[in-house]
């Protein structure tokens, strides 16, 4: 079953807060059997320094040679990917163009950590800030910005679609409110989600997104990658049996794989 299954969204030690060498990656990957493994660190964000999370705009040549030490571990193995994971940040749209030239990339993730800018909400550094926030306001926010993040079409996959929820401060009541705008867009744009199982690992003790959102996803068509957020070796293909198996309860019945922005299906 895993030979179905890519692993696009991991790191390297460049963002601050992994471990490991290319070639332990590559033989996680391998040893689980995965059709293929990507590579997707932290991507840098002017003005430099913005935070203590990413590599840094001078270490772009550094992240290139881990990508190809990776391909040169896996030999023909196993398909290396290109990617990078990019925040979505007001006025960011020029960057992220500027980042795609710079490499040959399979894809682009998008994601949002901040809240207007300011607030890396899933940092554990400020988890006191929860303890003062109105979460149904913060929740509005994260969601029109993810909504916003999609309609720019400026990504390939966008990852833990409900990360907000990461240490377990939700609203109450009915949650579609807050889904279903993104979910049109994401049908809309032909956008692609994660199954990320890092979620597991969290305070939220669930994947992202939550099992309401991706049932509406499948029924709206959206695609769909399986992830792990590796930040270690050993975390590369993390309970992607228990991933797959979700992805067919909440009715997907293919996952797609991208080459140099190019994108296919592949049936589960």
């Amino acid at each position: 079953m895993l030979d179905v299954l890519t692993d696009y969204h991991t790191h390297t030690p460049l963002c601050k807060h992994a471990e490991g060498e290319p070639e332990q990656y590559v033989a996680q990957a391998i040893s689980m059997g995965l059709a293929e493994y990507g590579i997707a660190d932290h991507a840098p964000v002017l003005p430099e320094p913005f935070d203590d999370w990413r590599m840094q705009r001078d270490e772009l040549q550094l992240y290139f040679e881990w990508i190809e030490r990776a391909r040169a571990a896996a030999g023909d193995k196993l398909k290396v990917r290109a990617g990078l994971e990019c925040d979505w940040l007001s006025g960011c749209e020029e960057w992220i163009e500027t980042l795609r030239e710079e490499y040959e990339w399979d894809y682009l993730i998008g994601s949002v950590h901040y809240i207007a800018d300011q607030w890396d909400f899933d940092n554990p550094k400020w988890l006191g800030q929860w303890a003062e926030t109105d979460v149904e306001e913060v929740w509005g926010i994260y969601w029109k910005t993810y909504e916003q993040m999609v309609r720019s079409e400026l990504f390939e996959i966008h990852a833990h679609a409900d990360l907000i929820k990461k240490f377990g401060y939700k609203p109450e009541g009915d949650l579609r409110k807050y889904y279903e705008p993104v979910i049109q867009t994401l049908a809309d744009t032909r956008g692609t989600i994660e199954i990320n199982t890092a979620g597991w690992y969290k305070q939220c003790a669930e994947q992202y997104p939550e099992m309401g959102f991706l049932r509406l996803a499948a029924e709206a068509g959206v695609s769909l990658v399986i992830s792990s957020d590796a930040h270690a070796p050993y975390e590369v293909g993390r309970d992607f049996n228990k991933a797959y198996a979700l992805a067919k309860e909440c009715g997907f019945t293919k996952l797609v794989r991208f080459s140099k922005g190019e994108r296919r299906e592949v049936v589960i």
